[in-house]
């Protein structure tokens, strides 16, 4: 019995976040060089764009982090803010970050970059 109460614990904060869809407000404390740029979580699949490549893969939840991978990605060629944008939301996402999440407002950090996005209604 109490493998299956760890099992509920768990998958609580997945999901809260399944099927779910965010728009970047900041990262690294910089605000998003592109009104497209958006996280998503489908209930096995993450998918993100900053506004010129889209990346995706598996994700779950372990403890308070985001497991997010393998990722792919396009290969679209980006420059300047955008493609410096795209580079540190990569490394967050399979950098395990921690996630806090309240209410419409969640945050994302880990060693190294950050983000805050805010709850939209899914495409």
């Amino acid at each position: 019995m109490g493998a299956l109460t760890a099992c509920s614990a768990h998958s609580e904060p997945h999901s809260r976040l399944a099927e779910s869809a965010w728009q970047f407000v900041s990262i690294d404390d910089a605000s998003p060089t592109s009104d497209k740029a958006q996280l998503t979580f489908e209930t096995d699949n993450i998918g993100a764009t900053v506004g010129c490549n889209g990346m995706g893969g598996p994700w779950r939840i372990a403890d308070d982090r985001i497991i997010a991978g393998p990722l792919i990605q396009t290969e679209i060629y980006c420059q300047g803010p955008i493609w410096a944008q795209e580079k540190a939301v990569s490394a967050l996402l399979v950098g395990a970050p921690r996630f806090m999440l309240d209410g419409d407002t969640l945050v994302l950090k880990s060693s190294g970059h950050s983000a805050r996005l805010r709850r939209i209604k899914k495409p």
